[in-house]
Formats: C-alpha cells, structure tokens, sequence
C-alpha cells in the first residue's frame, strides 16, 4: 500500500524506510480495519470480515527497546571502537531466534542478515 522495496541488499536508509513503511502499513491495518470493524459491529452492520497481514512481529524485531535492531544500533554507539562487524555480531547474538530474522552461516560470513518484511521475501 505505502511503496514497500525489497532489495537483494539493502543500506541502513532503505532499512528506515522499510520500517516507515511497516509503521504505516501498520497504523492503516489498525485504523481502516480494525476500527471500521468495530463500528460496523457496534452499528449492528451486516459485513464479512477482511483478512489483513499483521506486521507487528516486524516492528518488534526492528523497534523492540532491549533487543530491536534500532535499540543495538543506538547501543553500539555509545562504544568508540564499535563497528560494522561488532553491531552485525550483536545483532545476530539477541535477534537470530526471532521469527522475522534470518541469518545463515554464509550471511553472518559476510555480515549480512535479513528482515523478513511486508514486502517479503
């Protein structure tokens, strides 16, 4: 709906802007269907319920406060010798058993990881 991207590899910018679109995608799910769901049964309207994808698995792993990915990137620069690597390596020790990170042994070879999103994959 908002114009999500799915890129085979991603910067820290297409990230955010994936995330902006998740948050949207989020709150429209939220205030077009659930609420107009809510009236309409409120109102006693005759409807059919609309399925719709639920993101918020997404939106933990990216924004979550102790684990997100936003909360480590935050914490890795607090550390003057933090880097790429050492952010990749926190990322994969607090998000790999979380449903919406994947990381196989020849991404984390490379420092790679992937956000299974809205878009896909």
């Amino acid at each position: 709906i908002f114009g999500f991207e799915s890129f085979k590899t991603n910067s820290f910018e297409q990230l955010c802007i994936n995330y902006t679109n998740e948050r949207l995608q989020q709150h429209f799910n939220e205030f077009v269907f659930n609420d107009e769901q809510k009236l309409y049964n409120r109102e006693g309207i005759q409807w059919s319920f609309i399925q719709f994808p639920d993101n918020s698995e997404v939106l933990d792993l990216l924004e979550n406060r102790r684990q997100g990915i936003f909360a480590l990137c935050d914490e890795q620069v607090l550390f003057p010798k933090a880097t790429d690597i050492t952010l990749a390596r926190k990322v994969y020790e607090n998000c790999s058993a979380h449903p919406r990170f994947q990381a196989n042994s020849a991404d984390q070879a490379r420092y790679h990881f992937v956000v299974k999103h809205f878009a896909g994959p």
